[in-house]
């Protein structure tokens, strides 16, 4: 990554966790909807990225949420688990494009956007929601906390995503 890159990745980092442990820790909905935001660091990292280097900063990433939240490396493992799965669902999200390494985000087709975040949310959420709640017989407790929560964090994600894009693109 360049300098600038570097430097774009580092503020976006930064504001996403203060806004994680300020803001948003704090909203608890029902008692089972949660937004996070969090995520959005590991679904708008450069596609041209180390991914080795993007698994690394995800742990990072999970590991400083745990600490402020004091919940024992269950953001840390979502992390990490989606920073691996990423390419996956990038391929299966966007397809030839992906492959052929000729992908914008922001200039693919909004439905196309769309699964990719929402399969990048339910996936997190769940690791999340099953590692803190760990228990099979809340399964129910787990889809619901993940299905709401989810919603809530991608309308979130979506909707920062809209306030931050770049006008000329």
């Amino acid at each position: 990554m360049r300098n600038n890159e570097t430097l774009v990745q580092i503020v976006r980092f930064l504001t996403l966790v203060m806004a994680q442990v300020f803001i948003l820790n704090q909203i608890n909905f029902l008692g089972y909807i949660n937004p996070y935001l969090y995520p959005l660091f590991i679904l708008v990292f450069p596609l041209t990225g180390n991914k080795s280097l993007l698994i690394l900063l995800s742990f990072v990433l999970g590991l400083t949420i745990d600490m402020f939240s004091d919940s024992g490396g269950v953001h840390a493992a979502a992390c990490v688990f989606i920073a691996w799965i990423r390419p996956f669902v990038l391929k299966y999200s966007f397809g030839v494009s992906y492959e052929l390494n000729t992908l914008k985000i922001s200039t693919a087709p909004l439905s196309k956007q769309l699964v990719y975040i929402f399969s990048m949310v339910f996936f997190h959420h769940l690791v999340l929601f099953s590692m803190e709640i760990f228990n099979a017989s809340h399964i129910l407790l787990i889809l619901k906390s993940t299905l709401f929560s989810g919603i809530f964090s991608v309308v979130l994600m979506v909707c920062t995503i809209l306030l931050f894009s770049r006008k000329n693109q």
